[in-house]
């Protein structure tokens, strides 16, 4: 039973709210025969007891890498030699410690790998592990590089397993080889290792009673987080639309829609005061409704891609249209939100519905055939197992994507925080972004099915074979005006699979590439020291422009490029008008909830 919260009806044009779209049929589907039933559920097995990673998948693509490199001599003379020059440059720089003088390092870690930053690992017995690892971590990554006959994706797949495999016996990881873990306890008695222990305990007790850590204090969302006034004016099974109260006296008559990703919560455009994109928007004079999406549970598993396109997007725009009647709306996407308004505005556009007055996308993809590091997680092997793991528990849970996330960059998120957490005995100290990066959330298994296959794996939406109601969409029948946002350093979404968006598009077009990654990037308020970003606008007719010739011809731009958005769709709006002159949005009784809304703190 779907509920809705009826604003007051406006003098001039009623505000009616329409009943919410039926969610999928619950009917059962017909059923499998016992055998492949049989079958799945053995695999589904497999599947947790490896945690959702194929074990076919990974045999395969080392298999194809070790025939292609025994079939190649000159390759292996190639990386013998390899191995010869850095033995000896770890051999020079033994060397020159035994007779006391100083050597550069001939090898140095990633500009994001911390674990080797403390002072003491240039100390020469501590500096020969370090440059020993770092030597064979050079030498894998020629040994798996590219070679002629293997796929490139599967060699970069066979250089992440390396990769994975070499970070778990990394010297920093044992106390022993570990010269701050050392000093550490020499100064504390052994003290940190007893609250590291104590430390260890709780996050063993957490993953394993699979709980919810509370929020620290002085960062409990609605208090201190997604903080910014607001009223939840619609509630269906699948999202709560909050509309945020004026802080201006005037106010544009377009509103923002934001559409964040289903796989976070809403609140990471609502962070603390200074860092709210969505508080500055409202006090730069919109009005603005932001979509809070339900964490899905196994009742759930059902749920598809057109659900959320239909009970999410549509519905949300229907509402809004009742509530502020007669005007176009801004619409802001955010990482898979982003891709999800993509497809409904090319759908609109497909059926002649002009109710967007710009679309916004951050950091989302609609071309999938550069999509970075998480390419290396997507095959037919792996998807397959993946759903066998759904199938078995109805959706994609926390952990399981946690880990994908946390392993693309392992150096870091994983062991240097283990080491500083188990054997530093420093606990994590708490920020607006990491209390909402922990606050995750799953993914029905039916939607995630058809992500994995429709848009990583056989990338329709821009191979002209994206159906929605039986019928093929294009992004190039979209002619709302469009501000694409992409960022430097993201893993998730490469800012040059983002750029792509200008080839399968021909509306008018402004492409903003800010500093930092996914998150970060976004979050790039006014003040923020150290931010810049670049633009460019590319006007409806315009040719084409690579994206390596886009950043050569734009040069960079001290601060944050919300500035830019917001003059953006100052242009695009119409002249202000008294915000009281606004519909009042009032609860029901059923709905009688304080902000911001139940799903948050699902």
């Amino acid at each position: 039973m779907t509920s809705a919260v009826i604003p007051h009806k406006s003098a001039t044009a009623p505000a009616r709210l329409p009943v919410p779209l039926p969610l999928p049929s619950t009917a059962p589907a017909k059923a499998a025969h016992p055998h492949a039933v049989l079958d799945r559920a053995s695999r589904a097995v497999l599947a947790r007891l490896t945690g959702g990673v194929s074990p076919f998948s990974i045999q395969s693509v080392w298999q194809g890498w070790a025939l292609n490199l025994a079939r190649s001599p000159g390759r292996q003379l190639e990386l013998v030699e390899r191995a010869q020059v850095n033995a000896g440059k770890v051999g020079v720089l033994a060397l020159s410690h035994a007779l006391g003088r100083e050597a550069e390092a001939p090898f140095r870690p990633r500009s994001y790998d911390h674990r080797f930053a403390h002072a003491s690992w240039d100390m020469p017995l501590f500096a020969l592990w370090k440059q020993a690892f770092l030597a064979t971590q050079d030498w894998w990554e020629a040994a798996t590089d590219n070679m002629p006959g293997l796929r490139p994706q599967d060699a970069d797949r066979v250089q992440f397993q390396v990769r994975q495999a070499l970070d778990l016996v990394s010297p920093s990881n044992f106390p022993w080889l570990n010269p701050e873990i050392m000093e550490e306890t020499a100064r504390t008695g052994g003290r940190n290792l007893m609250e590291g222990t104590a430390l260890m305990t709780q996050d063993l007790i957490q993953t394993l009673l699979q709980t919810k850590r509370p929020a620290p204090e002085g960062f409990r969302i609605g208090i201190d987080l997604a903080c910014t006034p607001v009223e939840v004016i619609f509630r269906n099974e699948m999202f709560e639309l909050i509309q945020y109260a004026p802080q201006t006296k005037t106010v544009r008559p377009e509103p923002i829609l934001f559409v964040p990703a289903w796989i976070m919560k809403y609140y990471i455009l609502d962070l603390s005061q200074q860092n709210s994109m969505v508080r500055y928007f409202v006090r730069q004079g919109f009005t603005v409704f932001m979509i809070s999406w339900r964490n899905p549970g196994p009742e759930h598993a059902d749920w598809s891609l057109e659900d959320y396109r239909t009970n999410g997007i549509m519905a949300a725009l229907d509402v809004i249209g009742a509530v502020v009647p007669d005007v176009k709306i801004h619409a802001n996407g955010y990482c898979l939100g982003g891709t999800l308004l993509a497809i409904a505005a090319a759908t609109m556009a497909r059926d002649g519905d002009d109710r967007l007055a710009t679309i916004t996308l951050m950091a989302a993809q609609v071309d999938f055939a550069e999509a970075g590091e998480l390419l290396l997680f997507v095959d037919e092997n792996q998807v397959a197992f993946v759903e066998d793991f759904m199938w078995d528990q109805g959706y994609l849970d926390r952990p399981q994507m946690t880990r994908t996330f946390a392993s693309i960059r392992a150096e870091d998120l994983i062991y240097t925080r283990a080491v500083n957490r188990y054997f530093l005995g420093k606990p994590d100290l708490p920020t607006d972004l990491g209390v909402w990066n922990g606050d995750t959330t799953r993914m029905p298994a039916r939607m995630h099915s058809e992500y994995l296959r429709g848009l990583f794996l056989e990338n329709r939406l821009t191979a002209g074979r994206f159906a929605v109601n039986g019928r093929v969409i294009a992004l190039k029948d979209i002619t709302t005006p469009m501000f694409v946002v992409g960022t430097e350093t993201d893993h998730i979404a490469p800012w040059r699979s983002v750029y792509k968006m200008r080839l399968f598009s021909d509306c008018d077009l402004t492409f903003a590439l800010t500093s930092s990654g996914h998150n970060g990037g976004i979050l790039s308020e006014p003040g923020h020291i150290g931010r810049h970003y670049r633009i460019g606008r590319r006007a409806h007719g315009d040719l084409y422009q690579d994206p390596d010739t886009w950043f050569e011809n734009h040069d960079s731009i001290e601060g944050s490029w919300w500035e830019e958005l917001s003059d953006w769709l100052l242009a695009a709006s119409g002249p202000a008008v008294p915000a009281t002159s606004r519909p009042a949005v009032r609860r029901s009784p059923d709905n009688a909830t304080n902000a911001p809304g139940r799903y948050v703190f699902d």
